[in-house]
């Protein structure tokens, strides 16, 4: 059995990584300014956040707790992009006292373009990976799913499809979820408004599948700095998606979320 403290242990050690590794970006980048006749053929870019608590497709992932969360992106001029994306979690634990995987890390690839002007496409792959201990026949959340989108405005359209497992749930191979998303600029005191809406199909699970809603603000503080609130939802069914601390899973909450990108 896994020591019960090292899920704290190694969330602080993945936090100070991801801090001293985006200082030591924006260090560089501040030292290597391009000359405005140069145009660089890739970009890097990258983010830190901390959240009130971690919410993906409307469901709890830190068990109500903040989390810290952040990533980069290196993006070529031809549309081509990878990326990678961390996060501090607790979802497994909290299902299974016998594992200890408290980070997500995600990998992502693919290729961004536009149809014609104001309609932009993305299509790719995207791998969620759990790195812990783990009981014997314990099944893999580790997740692969295909993307592809395509945009109006300020409205998307994103529909993904397991090629593995669903995050561990067994014969969930080829579920689907659709994601449409919208940010507005309302034009006040530098605030968007965000709005979303989506449905997470799980394969051979009954009652597993559901619906997930948000709405919320962010507000430009400048400087690279961004302020988020946020309204969520989902109508998940409780009888599948309740942790072992006896909480539901997808019941709605609010989310806060401060930003700073590079």
């Amino acid at each position: 059995m896994p020591s019960t403290r090292l899920p704290r242990f190694c969330a602080t050690l993945s936090a100070g990584v991801l801090l001293a590794s985006l200082a030591l970006i924006h260090e560089a980048q501040a030292q290597q300014q391009p000359s405005t006749e140069d145009s660089p053929s890739c970009t890097l870019s990258a983010n830190l956040s901390l959240a009130s608590q971690y919410r993906y497709r409307g469901l709890m992932q830190s068990n109500n707790r903040p989390a810290v969360s952040g990533g980069f992106d290196v993006a070529h001029a031809s549309g081509l992009y990878l990326g990678n994306w961390n996060s501090s979690i607790s979802w497994l634990d909290d299902s299974n006292t016998d594992v200890s995987a408290p980070i997500e890390m995600d990998f992502y690839g693919g290729y961004k373009g536009q149809f014609t002007d104001g309609v932009p496409f993305d299509v790719g792959v995207l791998r969620y990976y759990y790195p812990g201990d783990y009981p014997s026949g314990y099944i893999s959340p580790n997740t692969t799913e295909l993307y592809a989108g395509v945009g109006y405005g300020p409205v998307f359209l994103k529909y993904s499809y397991a090629v593995t497992n669903l995050f561990g749930f067994a014969r969930s191979s080829g579920s689907q979820y659709i994601d449409l998303s919208g940010n507005v600029d309302t034009g006040v005191w530098g605030l968007t408004l965000n709005a979303h809406v989506g449905y997470q199909y799980v394969r051979d699970l009954d009652r597993g599948s559901y619906w997930d809603w948000k709405l919320g603000l962010t507000k430009d503080l400048g400087q690279g700095f961004s302020l988020s609130a946020a309204y969520l939802d989902t109508n998940a069914d409780r009888g599948v998606y309740t942790n072992s601390h006896g909480r539901d899973m997808g019941r709605a909450t609010g989310l806060l979320t401060l930003t700073r990108t590079f």
